[in-house]
């Protein structure tokens, strides 16, 4: 049995896992931290810090098919950069395209030089403007800014971070998403996905169906996507994210690591796991899996103070000691550490339908199931504020 080593055992750990199981493989995650939710999941769990015990790393590395971090620590994607000639297998990462990636001010230029439409940027736009840090990840250190008044706010936040600012107009519409993978020379892209953020702008689901765009703009983000990917020599995998505005679709990042949820929701609708696809690209096989066509529905609650909330990624991801439980409520598959009587729990809930309809009714049954059995009064699903 294929034996993957996943580095990090957080929300993009527990993804990995997901995604390997699917695909047969046998899972070892090694994670500095006992309590890290992905070390529940796997196989194999290996609490350690490769840049402690080196050798004990390298020794594990070399007993696995393939080596995938799951994080975003820079000093350990150096580390493992640094031994991956010696380590004996693949490593299922390009620390040269996550650099990039990792530069909101670099990639932006290279996505502008091949074509890219991205938002306007300040103070060529009007207001409201996005401030945001060019290097962190997610939503850290972003903030909404209608004058220039709250620009300089902005700015402010930025700089406690040592970071240098991005300004670019405030972009609105449905967030999308697209997965590339490339092997130096030549990239595909896969299938678009939608976000759904929460009331705290996080990721509280993910919907995978045919009529997220029309067929026209899929082929336009695909292509951007692969252009992207051939223009930095992807070496794995990254994800394009966009937003389809009335005047089309708008590019916010591109992130070279494997993304959590998405790839799980593609996995669901369509049968296509990116992790499979990425390991078959990283042995020098096709990768080519076909779509088997359906739909699906990933998405993240909270059981709080007698409470059933929508919960964004951030908030799931401090889940502890969870596990796949197929069938929960009427899901295909969760993730979760609920137990019957129990004060507080969280829950990944994926679903699965022929259609969006489909898909979206079993999503919605699925989440009345539990407000029935837990004898809750309502389900209260937060949304983004509207400009």
């Amino acid at each position: 049995m294929t034996r993957i080593c996943i580095i990090g055992g957080a929300l993009q750990g527990m993804e990995a896992v997901l995604l390997a199981r699917a695909a047969g493989y046998h899972t070892v995650v090694m994670d500095r931290k006992p309590t890290a939710p992905a070390l529940s999941l796997c196989d194999e769990p290996v609490v350690m810090d490769p840049l402690k015990d080196r050798d004990g790393a390298l020794k594990v590395f070399s007993s696995c098919d393939a080596v995938i971090p799951a994080c975003e620590e820079m000093e350990l994607l150096k580390f493992l950069d640094s031994v991956k000639d010696t380590m004996g297998v693949p490593l299922l990462f390009d620390l040269a395209a996550y650099n990039i990636s990792n530069s909101k001010l670099r990639s932006n230029e290279i996505m502008a030089s091949v074509g890219v439409p991205l938002p306007q940027p300040y103070p060529h736009c009007g207001f409201p403007v996005i401030v945001k840090p060019s290097s962190q990840s997610s939503s850290i250190g972003v903030s909404v800014a209608y004058n220039e008044s709250d620009v300089e706010k902005g700015l402010e936040i930025v700089r406690s971070l040592n970071d240098k600012p991005v300004i670019q107009e405030f972009v609105h519409g449905k967030s999308v998403s697209i997965e590339v993978i490339g092997n130096g020379s030549t990239a595909r892209s896969y299938v678009t996905t939608e976000v759904c953020l929460d009331s705290n702008y996080d990721c509280k689901m993910v919907k995978c169906n045919p009529s997220i765009m029309s067929e026209e703009d899929c082929i336009l983000l695909g292509r951007i996507g692969k252009d992207v990917a051939e223009s930095i020599g992807l070496k794995a995998l990254m994800d394009v994210e966009a937003i389809l505005t009335p005047k089309g679709l708008r590019v916010l990042e591109i992130d070279a690591r494997i993304p959590s949820q998405t790839p799980a929701a593609i996995q669901a609708a369509t049968g296509i796991n990116i992790l499979e696809e990425l390991m078959t690209t990283a042995i020098g096989k096709p990768a080519d899996r076909v779509s088997t066509g359906g739909s699906s529905v990933y998405r993240h609650v909270i059981f709080k103070d007698g409470e059933l909330r929508s919960s964004g990624e951030h908030i799931f991801g401090s889940v502890r000691e969870p596990r796949f439980e197929p069938g929960l409520f009427g899901c295909d598959n969760s993730i979760t550490d609920y137990e019957p009587g129990k004060k507080e729990w969280r829950a990944t809930l994926i679903t699965r339908g022929n259609d969006e309809e489909d898909a979206d009714r079993r999503a919605a049954a699925c989440i009345q199931r539990i407000l029935d059995e837990c004898s809750i009064e309502e389900f209260l699903d937060g949304t983004p504020e509207m400009i």
